[in-house]
């Protein structure tokens, strides 16, 4: 049974930086294309940055290209997100992701989910 298990959200202000992070067990993690989605409240879920097993290939969103990092450490089977410049509109329930494959972009391609975890930016 696959287990993804986010920490790190919370409440911060504008400006600041979060790291999340997501520890999976289940899987075989070094092979894993692994992302983070984000859901605001009326919105749609949406990938913001994914990675590829080996943590060679990113990518980004538009809307988090140069302010997020995502990482990943194969050795603890966790994957991050550094975020920095945090903006009021980066308040989100942020939910980690195992992928079926890479080069998606789409929840429906998603196998496996975290719970989520609150990010709440305040300006």
């Amino acid at each position: 049974q696959v287990q993804l298990v986010e920490s790190g959200g919370g409440l911060v202000q504008a400006g600041d930086s979060l790291r999340l992070s997501c520890v999976a067990s289940g899987l075989t993690f070094s092979s894993a294309a692994m992302g983070w989605f984000r859901q605001a409240p009326g919105k749609q879920r949406e990938l913001i940055a994914r990675i590829t097993g080996s943590g060679k290939n990113t990518n980004y969103g538009d809307s988090v290209k140069g302010r997020f990092t995502i990482s990943r450490d194969n050795a603890e089977n966790t994957v991050y997100l550094q975020m920095t410049s945090l903006q009021s509109e980066d308040t989100a329930v942020y939910y980690c992701a195992a992928l079926r494959f890479y080069s998606t972009r789409r929840s429906e391609d998603v196998r496996d989910w975290g719970q989520g975890t609150q990010v709440t930016v305040s300006s």
